[in-house]
């Protein structure tokens, strides 16, 4: 374990707006974890600002441990080397440890470190070194968002990240020391290598409206899964490994983590339950109450790279966001340099309102479908920084940004527009086929592409249909349909054969003008010219 000390910035009445500075009577403490592959090798850090203004690294590892584990370290840590006759401050972010230790651990306790569901309490070792800590202590906890520029939750991921490195390579808790608070290079966010558990504190799965600590054993179940963000997967029962977790009411935890989770043979340490092979998973009907769908919510670790566009679509209750219609569908499909990573967002949202018959017949969305699906403010945070910094392209675009500005107003996230990049296929569809239907039906007859059976039209479809028209509009010349019975928007039957394009040339009396100048100008030097003038 690395034990430095350094000074703070001496304690001033701007400490709300720099969280690095000391506070009188008082130790700061920001924690984090980290793992990779979770399980894996995964590392611990704090960094602790005393009163008098001195600071103290802390961090270490473990060979083979999970996100969570590190996490609680952290803050154990923290505790174990902050003066008891001081108050503490700590700052984590991860809510798994937050909500722990001030939601669920005195129910735990009651029932003999049991959960809810009366199965023993995941990482109760640690749990019960953290709250013997915090016996007789004054403490503040508070959540943090992680990978969000924070400089206290920065210098704590810094440090846990060298608790990793410090771990893999020596396989131990202690570290070198070394004078790491001299260190000036940045930390990049959303490394691929570190999972963090900070999600729930958004709910985006609805949790909060269930039972409170069924949410604990949704921790439980995600520290053990596999994070391989390399990984091209190649369907969405795949891809939700990240967040693979019911959203609200099922029946058991065995429920919650069916439809989109690989199929595992054992229980691990953490009493994670098997998957059975033969779960239920969702069968994309959505005319009716199913609680099998599970939202893909990945994060955004592509995020910031160069040539990233996010090809998206949204469905609503109807046309007019002003009015009071709201997005309950959110479909996204992630490319980088033209090619896809195999990430794809996906999720239904409860709009807490109702639906006319003639919306429900063109998306096939039910009310009851919806009824138990998170509001869009559980999922804002993560549809914002999915969406952050990429190149967004949709059909007809400004119908999906004008509801997801509103959305996004709602919950104070004012500047998404400011946050991305808009191309509208459609308004490229016009340009490339003036006088032609452009809908992004007539688009797949057109390219030939996106043959995938739509009759309702699914976000996440539509997305991924979207995506392929948008290639072959962008990749070369394909088929121009000249010789297709094709309608306009008014809808005249035009380009039917290669004769009907001769009635679209146009005589340009400029253009023969300016010929007749140029022949008369030459004249004068070649007599022929001036006879055939």
């Amino acid at each position: 374990m690395s034990d430095n000390h350094s000074s703070a910035q001496p304690f001033n009445k701007n400490n709300a707006i720099n969280p690095l500075t000391a506070k009188p009577n008082t130790t700061v403490a920001y924690t984090d974890g980290a793992c990779k592959g979770n399980p894996g090798a995964g590392g611990w850090g704090a960094h602790l600002i005393f009163s008098d203004g001195l600071t103290q690294d802390l961090y270490g590892g473990d060979k083979e441990t999970t996100n969570n584990r590190m996490e609680l370290m952290g803050a154990i840590q923290a505790l174990t080397h902050s003066p008891l006759t001081q108050k503490l401050e700590i700052w984590t972010d991860s809510s798994y440890v937050k909500k722990g230790i001030t939601e669920w651990i005195e129910g735990w306790k009651k029932r003999g470190w049991k959960t809810a569901s009366k199965k023993p309490v995941a990482n109760q070792d640690l749990w019960q070194q953290l709250d013997k800590l915090c016996q007789q202590r004054d403490v503040d906890w508070h959540w943090v968002k992680g990978h969000a520029g924070h400089a206290g939750n920065e210098k704590a991921d810094e440090l846990a990240n060298l608790g990793v490195t410090s771990s893999s390579s020596e396989g131990l808790s202690t570290t070198h020391a070394q004078d790491i608070s001299k260190k000036k290079q940045p930390i990049m966010p959303d490394k691929a290598a570190t999972s963090h558990d900070d999600w729930l504190s958004f709910d985006p799965l609805g949790l909060d409206i269930v039972e409170d600590e069924l949410d604990e054993e949704l921790f439980d179940s995600h520290d053990h899964k596999h994070h391989d963000d390399s990984m091209i997967h190649k369907n969405a029962i795949i891809e939700a490994d990240c967040y693979q977790n019911s959203v609200t009411k099922p029946a058991s935890t065995t429920d919650m983590l069916d439809a989109h989770a690989p199929v595992t043979d054992t229980i691990d340490e953490n009493n994670t339950p098997e998957i059975a092979t033969d779960a239920i998973k969702f069968d994309g009907n959505t005319s009716r109450a199913n609680p099998h769908f599970k939202p893909l919510l990945p994060k955004p670790i592509h995020r910031h790279e160069t040539d990233r566009q996010l090809i998206m679509d949204t469905e609503t209750t109807g046309l007019d966001a002003l009015k009071g219609d709201r997005i309950i569908e959110v479909g996204i499909v992630e490319m980088v340099g033209r090619k896809f990573t195999g990430e794809k967002l996906h999720v239904y949202i409860n709009p807490q309102r109702g639906m006319d018959d003639e919306v429900i017949r063109i998306h096939g969305i039910s009310e009851a479908f919806l009824a138990d699906k998170p509001t869009f403010d559980q999922v804002a945070q993560f549809l914002y920084d999915f969406m952050d910094g990429a190149e967004i392209i949709a059909h007809n675009a400004s119908f999906d940004m004008n509801f997801l500005n509103m959305e996004f107003a709602k919950v104070g996230l004012n500047d998404f527009a400011e946050r991305v990049q808009v191309t509208d296929s459609l308004v490229m569809a016009k340009q490339q086929y003036p006088g032609q239907k452009n809908t992004l039906d007539a688009l797949v007859r057109r390219l030939n592409v996106g043959k995938q059976d739509r009759t309702f039209h699914g976000a996440l479809l539509d997305s991924e249909i979207l995506a392929e028209v948008y290639l072959a509009m962008t990749g070369g010349q394909v088929t121009l349909a000249i010789e297709d019975d094709t309608q306009t928007d008014g809808k005249q039957t035009a380009h039917a054969s290669f004769a009907n394009l001769a009635a679209l040339l146009l005589e340009s009396s400029v253009d023969e003008e300016s010929n007749h100048h140029w022949y008369t100008s030459l004249a004068a030097d070649y007599p022929e010219l001036k006879a055939n003038l």
